[in-house]
Formats: structure tokens, sequence, C-alpha cells
């Protein structure tokens, strides 16, 4: 277990195994049901050689209020918060469909699944990059296995949703990282 405030690094890694993706990111809380982290604003973004490029790779740090990142253990996503403009408005929930982490050395990995729900604050759903996917497994990144089980995870969270079951806190949306950290 990590502790409040410790830095720790975030690795995306392919079905290869291949990191391609590095970032800083800050713990905030880490318990045996919930591990929260923090990607702070400005946080550089580390591409390590791999097959195939990161999409963000357009970039090299974090930009905006940054993102605080829900996960549990064994979940096959975590969930993201994401805040817009000067007052620091909460703009979504953001169901990040991934493999379970997994703690290594310094951090934890994951691998990212391209899929995601967006959970806007009056409830809607929406469904984000799910043409993606397919383009994905085209491209050899996913078998048509994996997409079909991250659809089904998908459909199952989003039914979870519909009917008003979340398990995180909805206070989480008024957190604020702690002015020590800048």
């Amino acid at each position: 277990m990590w502790s409040e405030g410790e830095i720790v690094t975030l690795r995306e890694v392919l079905n290869s195994g291949h990191c391609w993706l590095e970032l800083p990111v800050r713990v905030v809380e880490d318990t045996p049901a919930l591990l929260v982290t923090y990607i702070e604003s400005g946080s550089p973004f580390t591409f390590p050689p791999a097959p195939i490029d990161h999409p963000w790779r357009v970039r090299d740090r974090w930009e905006g209020h940054g993102s605080l990142i829900l996960c549990r253990p064994r979940d096959p996503y975590s969930v993201r918060l994401f805040w817009d403009g000067p007052e620091r408005d909460f703009a979504c929930w953001y169901v990040n469909f991934q493999e379970p982490f997994r703690r290594v050395a310094g951090g934890f990995e994951t691998q990212d699944l391209e899929l995601d729900l967006i959970v806007h604050p009056d409830g809607r759903i929406e469904r984000k990059d799910d043409e993606l996917l397919d383009v994905r497994v085209q491209e050899g990144r996913f078998t048509q296995d994996q997409a079909r089980e991250i659809r089904a995870e998908a459909d199952k969270v989003e039914r979870e949703l519909a009917a008003g079951e979340r398990w995180w806190d909805p206070f989480w949306a008024l957190w604020e990282p702690d002015p020590s950290w800048a």
C-alpha cells in the first residue's frame, strides 16, 4: 500500500507486455478495496519504445485540471473524474475500460481497452470509441474475443448505471487536490 501524497508511476501496456506510456500520479487513497490516484495538471508523459505509438504521443504532458482515477482491484475498468472551466466545474464520470490494475515496482500498470462510457452529471450515458475498438481489432491490437468481452462488460456497466447503481461515492466530484501538492 502507498501513502497519501506519494508519487507512483502509472504504466499503460499492450497485449505484448510492452509499456507504451508512463506518467506520474499522486496517491490520494490506497486501501485493499480502492486505489485512488490523481493525474496532476502538467504531469509529463514518457513514451518508452514500443511496437506502436501511443495516441497521446502528440502531447508531452497532461493538460487541464487534472483527473482523479478510482480503481477497484479486479475491476476491468477505472472511473475517472474530470472538471472544466475556470471554476473547476465537475464535467463527468468517465468509465475507462482497462485490464484490472497490477501493482509493479514503483507503481501500477494496466492495458487501456479503448472503449469508454461518459456519465454526465445529469445521468446521461454516452458510449465513446466503440467504433475504434473495431479498428484496433483490424490493426491486431485486440482479438475479436477480447472485443466481445470488452463490449459485454460495457453493456453490463451501462445497465447498472442506467438502473442507478454506482459503487463510487458521488462526493468524489467535490474532491480537490491538497494545496501543498502544488
